[in-house]
């Protein structure tokens, strides 16, 4: 049978001071800093316009329309910056969802 030797004291205090190190370094790694939250974004400005790039065409025309969300009591949208709405008499009409 074989006996191991005692460790020395002084590989004791090191082997403390390097455990003692991980622990803080592990608690420092989960404390978060506090107080770092940032508020969140304020919310985009409503729309009151319909932009000009919705009128490109048919599709360009129902995606904007379809990405509107359905509020009975919102204003209607104005449609300064359309000059032509999009239409066409030779593609089939779009299927709404």
């Amino acid at each position: 049978m074989t006996t191991r030797p005692c460790p020395s004291p002084a590989g004791i205090g090191t082997l403390r001071a390097i455990g003692a190190s991980a622990l803080v370094g592990l608690f420092l790694a989960a404390c978060d800093g506090g107080g770092t939250e940032l508020p969140p974004p304020p919310p985009p400005p409503p729309i009151t316009q319909v932009p000009a790039s919705a009128a490109a065409d048919d599709a360009s025309w129902e995606a904007f329309a379809i990405a509107q969300p359905a509020a009975d009591h919102s204003e209607p949208l104005t449609l300064e910056l359309v000059t032509t709405v999009p239409s066409s008499e030779t593609e089939e009409p779009i299927v709404l969802p």
